[in-house]
């Protein structure tokens, strides 16, 4: 269900930003009575060692391997499937299906030997050709997967995305039931962690014949992860119990793991505090500062390489054709204030759009970047004044995200910077999670919407592809040619530093154009209960509850 807060920002825009500060800072100071939680350090029990309680963020758009595309999702399909890798405790690709792979010389041939004994949940033999199926199925227009370019770099990818070729001409193979060759048209140093990636799982063949859609459904769903699927309350919980037919299933302490949504953050840290959940999906903001306190043995912050932004619907006025109107709005925001006085959970300004820390890059800045933002005002009211906007007639413009705190609190804080500097009327439009991604996907109602993307692998192309012409999941219509040359040059670059250079040289060019707003770089911010044992942070921010196990401890 939708629901929606129509606002706009008519008052004085000084102190609309003054009040949201205020009520930023001050509302970190609570959090509720001290005396009412256990103090950190504390011996916590739990009664129940066999099931693991998880706060999991908005309702997954769907749980079929290839055509997910929400972290949510992504979460459980880590736990139910297993790539040929996966994520190791520190972020890096590690064996997992497979035990061992080979590389040519020249980096387009990789070979990758499987494990004895692999299993289906139902008992089935796996073979290796079900992941050339998987991946295969990712490819094919038919599946119609919003993330069926990150496969580029394999053979015939591209041409079968199109239509021009079929999905069995894939770069794929399967020589025996243990053996799966992929083979590269260019270098893609990032494979390995590509392949720890759903789109890339394997498919039960008689399962999605029989099945066709609701293959990925409670009581239909055949994986080969550590767990399986068994249950999916919509707008409420899944619940995934263990599979005795995964080979490492020995290792495996947990029966059963419920994944909770919430779109409220409050009411997960509700949930939390009462005992009813083991782990959260985010902190929220308004209690951190007691958190911090009160908690500090049980707050996980992390670098993590993701990124906030605002995406321009570049298809459709006011947006299409106005890179000086979209750079005005740009240079309009204080994020360094944005991140200070809003978020407020150690989250770093960004003034680009790739993360720093990324493996093998330095990440570069808008031009704007080190100026004051004095000098940056001035240029933003003389831009806005050239795309023919002024105080008498004052650009109107929405902002869509979905419903959240702190959604709510930066569109708050964007629209009463972006009144105070330009005078822009802004209506602040909040939807749920499925329906924003609707209406962001249609690209007829929105203007300025609200997203963020959190990196594949640990490299900066994962970033960079987001905004390729066509590619699946480029919500703002972005295309520049420039733009699309220089990746396509960098994913045929053997030379790993002229890559690096063509990469760089990339995203200076779409930061120029300014197709999304990127405001802040993410830190992962979780709540762990005490008694929660083989909890790693990580860059990539993945936990795999197989991993996790329960006791007590301090």
């Amino acid at each position: 269900m939708t629901t929606a807060a129509n606002r706009t920002l008519d008052r004085a825009s000084r102190a609309a930003w003054a009040a949201l500060a205020a009520l930023a800072l001050a509302s970190c100071g609570g959090g509720g009575d001290r005396a009412s939680q256990p103090a950190s350090g504390a011996a916590v029990t739990k009664s129940d060692v066999t099931t693991l309680t998880r706060g999991n963020g908005p309702e997954p758009d769907t749980l079929d391997p290839q055509r997910a595309r929400t972290d949510g999702a992504f979460n459980i399909l880590r736990d139910v499937f297993e790539g040929l890798t996966a994520v190791g405790p520190d972020g890096s690709a590690v064996p997992a299906a497979a035990t061992s792979w080979t590389v040519t010389a020249d980096g387009l041939e990789y070979t990758f030997q499987l494990r004895d004994g692999l299993k289906w949940s139902n008992g089935d033999r796996l073979v290796a050709g079900d992941y050339v199926a998987g991946m295969r199925r990712l490819v094919d227009p038919a599946t119609a997967s919003p993330y069926a370019q990150i496969l580029e770099p394999v053979v015939n990818a591209t041409e079968i995305t199109r239509g021009e070729k079929p999905a069995s001409e894939l770069g794929v193979a399967a020589p025996d039931d243990r053996t799966v060759v992929i083979r590269l048209r260019n270098p893609a140093p990032y494979l390995l962690g590509l392949l720890a990636q759903p789109g890339t799982f394997p498919v039960h063949g008689p399962s999605l014949a029989a099945n066709g859609a609701e293959f990925a459904r409670p009581g239909k769903m055949l994986s080969n992860g550590a767990f399986v699927l068994e249950d999916w309350v919509l707008g409420s919980h899944v619940v995934i119990g263990r599979n005795r037919n995964y080979w490492n299933d020995a290792a495996t302490r947990l029966e059963r793991v419920h994944l909770v949504h919430h779109a409220d953050v409050g009411t997960e840290f509700r949930q939390y505090r009462a005992g009813e959940l083991d782990v959260t999906y985010v902190v929220p903001q308004q209690q951190f500062t007691w958190i911090r306190q009160n908690m500090p043995s049980e707050l996980h912050i992390s670098p993590q390489l993701s990124v906030y932004y605002y995406g321009f619907n570049l298809t459709r006025p006011p947006f299409k054709d106005q890179p000086g109107l979209r750079r005005a709005l740009s240079l309009a925001i204080d994020r360094d204030k944005l991140t200070s006085a809003v978020t407020g959970l150690g989250e770093a300004p960004a003034y680009g759009w790739v993360p720093d820390g990324t493996a093998d890059y330095t990440s570069q800045k808008f031009d704007y970047a080190a100026r004051p933002y004095a000098e940056r005002l001035a240029e933003a009211r003389e831009l806005y004044r050239k795309a023919g906007y002024s105080a008498d007639k004052p650009l109107e413009v929405e902002i869509r995200y979905n419903t959240g705190e702190v959604h709510n609190r930066l569109a708050v804080a964007v629209a009463a910077m972006w009144k105070e500097a330009l005078g822009v009327k802004t209506t602040l439009y909040a939807e749920e999670f499925r329906a924003l991604l609707q209406s962001v996907q249609a690209r007829t109602d929105t203007q300025v919407f609200r997203s963020s993307w959190v990196g594949d692998f640990n490299d900066a192309y994962t970033f960079l592809q987001l905004l390729q012409t066509g590619f699946g999941i480029n919500l703002t219509g972005y295309s520049n040619p420039r733009y699309d040359a220089l990746l396509a040059e960098a994913t045929r670059q053997p030379d790993l530093a002229r890559r690096r250079a063509l990469l760089e040289e990339s995203e200076r060019v779409m930061l120029a154009d300014t197709p999304v707003l990127p405001l802040y770089f993410y830190v992962s911010k979780h709540l762990v209960k005490p008694y929660v044992q083989g909890w790693h942070d990580n860059v990539m921010n993945v936990q795999y509850s197989k991993g996790l196990r329960l006791g007590s401890g301090t």
